[in-house]
């Protein structure tokens, strides 16, 4: 008889992403004076040294934090400023912390792997192979060594990080830790000490102010009206700079939202909540208004409508999404398609080329006639630690290179704007089983179809329910059953379709179970339980 399998993991049902949640918006400001930037530098500078001190008055607190403290917190800006500018503060500072408190779990999480797999690593022999779920023992007696202090290292790390968050204690740097750390490298970083200063102090600044329903325009702090007129409510130490009624300061500039524009001038017209934020690109000198506003979370269309017309199977991978289009009963139609992208480069231009690939892509969904896009639920926050992989540097940077955070909320946000839904399906064995099952089918004279191409597939029948093999022909004639039923075939209500079927020489050579009356009779395995889980997509 064959080895016997290891039981496969439970793979969790597909599901529609919800749409987003939020749209944010930007324009330039052109046509500012030397008083109108010379203004807006006083604002950022004072705004930003009340958030500074708001900051850290927020970090001691720790978790004694209460709705009294930030009150107070509150009341103390508000002195310096005014209640809605005092506000805002406050409430980026909550969301500040809110943020550095998940990524110290986060962190956390990632030194417990670590220390996971080191142990495990260590605890085997030196030179013992590994296998496709566990990494084996260290290659030399050195490795070990080296590892082992690595060990103690990763546990000392880990007392800290689990002190602080127990404590309640979060290290937060207003502009940015990356910035900060270029000043020590600024030759690297091709920048001139006054450079590096200018930048500096434009990150740390605050030029924001939370929309407010029922005021005029939905902002009162920072106002802008239909026809694109920019306004400010400037603090009480700023009040001999005003140039308008009620100490407010109209710049020279005026907006014009191309993207969306309608749609905020709806809620400006309706005196709808809108946010606004002025900021200041240093590199090349402009400022800019940035305008969001939420809107409510509603699922866009049911899982069975999504799969109506068929679906785009997308397989992620480093420098590409392959893409093929599946008809409704699972069948791959027309010719797969390849989306490619360079995620080389500073943070903007893999942002850019994500947004370029993710464009085309929707296009080709929209021609195709299809309304959902099924594609894998990716989350490599285990995998990334370098634990895992030893000395696989390059699978280590490859799988740390794919966006995947920021991938879900662009396609989200920009498939809303197509009216394609997006169906998240288990990533598991999709590869592995397309390549098995649909790589060399779907290989023809005058088509190369690679393993990616089948991984859609399978990511596509995934996501409309049906089973990631292949229906095979009967079995020959004058056999055993003769014209039977279609070998590796299940029912769609089956919760185990997709797990491996036992080898035929397994049970060639099995003995036949006999009852009483001497009759073969069939064993009944009992299907495994699919979690219904719902991941970072929601």
């Amino acid at each position: 008889m064959g080895e016997s399998k290891k039981p496969l993991r439970a793979i969790r049902s597909p599901f529609v992403a919800l749409g987003p949640s939020g749209v944010s918006i930007r324009d330039r400001l052109k046509g500012l004076t030397a008083e109108d930037d010379r203004l807006l530098r006083l604002l950022g500078e004072h705004l930003g040294s009340l958030a500074s001190r708001d900051l850290a008055a927020r970090c001691a607190d720790g978790l004694e934090h209460s709705t009294d403290t930030w009150a107070a917190r509150k009341r103390e800006v508000t002195v310096q400023s005014s209640s809605r500018w005092a506000g805002s503060i406050t409430k980026a500072t909550h969301d500040q912390w809110a943020l550095s408190r998940r990524g110290q779990t986060a962190h956390l999480d990632c030194l417990d792997a670590g220390i996971r797999t080191l142990r495990h690593r260590l605890s085997l022999p030196i030179g013992e192979k590994g296998s496709k779920r566990a990494p084996g023992g260290y290659r030399s007696k050195h490795e070990w060594f080296v590892k082992s202090r690595r060990l103690v290292m990763l546990r000392d790390r880990h007392a800290g990080v689990r002190a602080d968050h127990e404590a309640g204690v979060v290290h937060v740097v207003r502009g940015g830790r990356q910035l900060l750390n270029t000043r020590h490298n600024l030759q690297d970083a091709k920048l001139t000490e006054p450079r590096w200063r200018e930048r500096w102090e434009a990150a740390r600044w605050f030029l924001a102010a939370d929309g407010e329903s029922g005021k005029r325009y939905g902002n009162e702090t920072i106002r802008v009206t239909p026809d694109g007129e920019v306004s400010v409510k400037l603090p009480a130490p700023l009040a001999e700079h005003a140039n308008a009624k009620h100490g407010r300061y109209v710049l020279a500039a005026k907006v014009a939202f191309a993207h969306r524009g309608e749609e905020w001038a709806d809620r400006v017209e309706t005196n709808r909540a809108v946010a606004y934020r002025i900021h200041l690109n240093v590199a090349r000198g402009r400022w800019y208004l940035d305008a969001s506003w939420t809107r409510p979370v509603v699922r866009t269309i049911p899982l069975e409508a999504a799969r109506a017309g068929g679906v785009v199977g997308v397989d992620t991978n480093a420098d590409h999404f392959a893409a093929w289009q599946l008809d409704v009963h699972g069948n791959p139609t027309g010719q797969p398609k390849r989306f490619p992208y360079d995620l080389t480069g500073t943070a903007h231009h893999r942002d850019a080329q994500i947004r370029h690939a993710i464009s085309q892509l929707l296009h080709w969904a929209r021609q195709c006639g299809v309304a959902a896009i099924a594609i894998e639920d990716l989350d490599f926050a285990i995998e990334k630690t370098r634990e895992k992989h030893g000395r696989n540097k390059r699978f280590r940077q490859l799988i740390s290179g794919i966006p995947t955070g920021r991938l879900k909320a662009r396609l989200v946000s920009m498939a809303a704007v197509f009216g394609i839904a997006i169906v998240a399906v288990d990533p598991a064995y999709t590869s592995q089983w397309g390549a098995q099952h649909w790589h060399k089918p779907m290989t023809a004279p005058r088509r190369t179809t690679t393993r990616h191409d089948a991984a859609s597939i399978a990511i596509g029948r995934r996501a409309l329910g049906h089973p990631i093999r292949r229906r095979t022909p009967p079995p020959r004639a004058h056999q055993s059953d003769v014209h039977g039923h279609r070998t590796l075939q299940a029912i769609s209500d089956d919760q185990g379709r997709e797990e491996t079927r036992r080898p035929v020489t397994d049970r060639g050579h099995e003995p036949p179970a006999r009852t009483g009356s001497n009759q073969r009779t069939r064993a009944t395995s009992t299907s495994k339980t699919v979690r219904d889980a719902r991941s970072d997509w929601q």
